[in-house]
């Protein structure tokens, strides 16, 4: 006799290969991050309607304050993913439930829970910041990956707040802090993202800068001495060792996003470069390995704008130029487009990087921008640009927030960053425009990084092809 099917199945939001992903439903709400410039209240996750069907498309349906002023919210991400159905160590009966959020300032970590009202999400558990410095030995939790066996959370700073930053464990189930993960750090000594190549057991991390570099905002002095990240780092993911340091350019500072191919069989991905010191222009960075060896590549270069030095915040006045800032990259699940955001300039830019070592420009959007203040088709003049940067499972809708840091925010935009959001319609052929109903606005607040209810480009890792 053939048995039953098993009454306990794999989350319906976790899926073997980019290939199934592709074809999920599509989004229906997004979580966003947002902080408090004035860190005189809560910071806050936001969620909003992204059914285009609803009477509230494009607005806030709920919202969670934390429980203290000054988190300074970053990058946050999902307790489970597509990775728990990796055979290597799996956990197929995870639940894609628990937001983990992070306060890059306080070193707070705040579990939120999702359900069972997906629009109505709740805090269920905080993680103090003398129990993160003191479990995982680092502070400063920057970003969240869910993996096969527990939570990813990079760190910028060591436990007493200078260096080395890196990388440490949580269990997706207690949530308890489980130890640094590095056993062999190597010449490693700056932190920022880490990801993957799951079944090629090899990690990847980047480098921006030790929290006196960075909390304060950016440092002129330390950018012209090259005290901010130049390299990536190559790693053994079951022997938490380090394997290789792969440099860019002599003149280029902060290495910060990575974008691994989701298919699992390819052995290459993208890190988005913020600044050259040689021209201010901003570049993105092929890595791949050949005959066993890893290495780095040059494959995107975007540069300056010249410009009215009246027109410029007071660090860019002697260099009569706009730099393009490239803050984030993001990479579609079918490994097709690569979206660039240029926060300096207000320009998101969209390639085809079928061939990944020569990329081709199929798309431009101009909002925002430090001297080009775009206007979106609901909106005056905007400053802030393109930042944090998600797009759907299918790659058919773009969302990006236009806050960086506050620090940072205050020194590029010193007249104050109004936050707001926007959401492109991406043409599979390659091409995007701005969707002219949504537009969302921030009032008292900024947005930072979003989050896609099932899954996004930039959340799941894949085993199968």
């Amino acid at each position: 006799m053939v048995s039953s099917a098993p009454t306990i199945l794999p989350d319906p939001t976790f899926y073997p290969s980019p290939s199934q992903a592709v074809k999920a439903p599509p989004e229906t709400l997004a979580y966003v991050v947002t902080v408090d410039p004035t860190r005189t209240r809560p910071d806050a996750l936001v969620v909003v309607d992204l059914d285009s069907k609803s009477d509230s498309y494009g607005e806030t349906v709920g919202r969670v304050d934390m429980l203290h002023p000054g988190d300074e919210l970053h990058h946050f991400g999902w307790n489970a993913c597509s990775s728990a159905l990796c055979p290597a160590n799996p956990h197929p009966h995870m639940e894609r439930r628990y937001l983990i959020v992070p306060g890059l300032r306080s070193s707070r970590i705040y579990i939120i829970d999702t359900k069972p009202d997906p629009a109505k999400p709740k805090i269920v558990k905080v993680i103090e910041p003398e129990e993160v410095a003191r479990k995982s030995g680092y502070t400063r939790p920057h970003t969240i990956h869910c993996g096969p066996e527990g939570i990813y959370v990079t760190a910028l700073g060591s436990a007493d707040g200078t260096g080395p930053g890196g990388v440490f464990l949580m269990d997706h189930t207690t949530f308890d802090i489980i130890g640094p993960w590095e056993k062999d750090r190597g010449p490693q000594y700056l932190a920022y993202d880490a990801w993957w190549h799951l079944t090629q057991d090899i990690m990847l991390t980047s480098e921006w800068g030790t929290p006196d570099l960075v909390e304060n905002g950016l440092v002129p002095e330390a950018l012209m001495a090259k005290k901010y990240g130049r390299q990536m780092h190559v790693w053994d993911l079951r022997r938490r060792k380090h394997l290789q340091a792969l440099p860019v350019g002599e003149d280029d500072q902060m290495v910060l996003e990575l974008r691994p191919a989701h298919d699992p069989r390819k052995s290459y991905g993208f890190v988005g470069v913020v600044i050259s010191l040689k021209d201010l222009s901003a570049s993105v960075w092929l890595w791949n390995r050949t005959n066993g060896s890893w290495g780095i590549q040059k494959v995107i270069e975007i540069p300056a704008e010249p410009a009215d030095p009246e027109l410029l915040p007071p660090a860019l006045k002697p260099f009569k130029a706009v730099p393009p800032l490239v803050s984030d990259i993001d990479l579609s699940v079918d490994d097709r487009f690569l979206y660039v955001a240029c926060w300096g300039t207000g320009e998101l830019r969209q390639y085809d990087v079928t061939d990944p070592f020569k990329p081709r420009q199929t798309g431009s959007v101009h909002l925002g921008g430090i001297v080009r203040r775009t206007a979106h088709s609901k909106s005056g003049p905007l400053n802030g640009g393109p930042q944090m940067v998600e797009v759907s499972r299918d790659g058919r809708r773009v969302y990006f927030t236009n806050s960086l840091y506050v620090p940072w925010d205050e020194q590029f935009y010193p007249e104050g960053l109004k936050g707001w959001m926007v959401k492109l319609n991406a043409k599979p052929e390659g091409g995007m425009a701005p969707d002219p109903d949504f537009f969302l606005e921030f009032s008292g607040e900024r947005p930072h990084q979003v989050r896609l209810q099932g899954g996004d480009a930039s959340s799941d890792s894949y085993c199968f092809p």
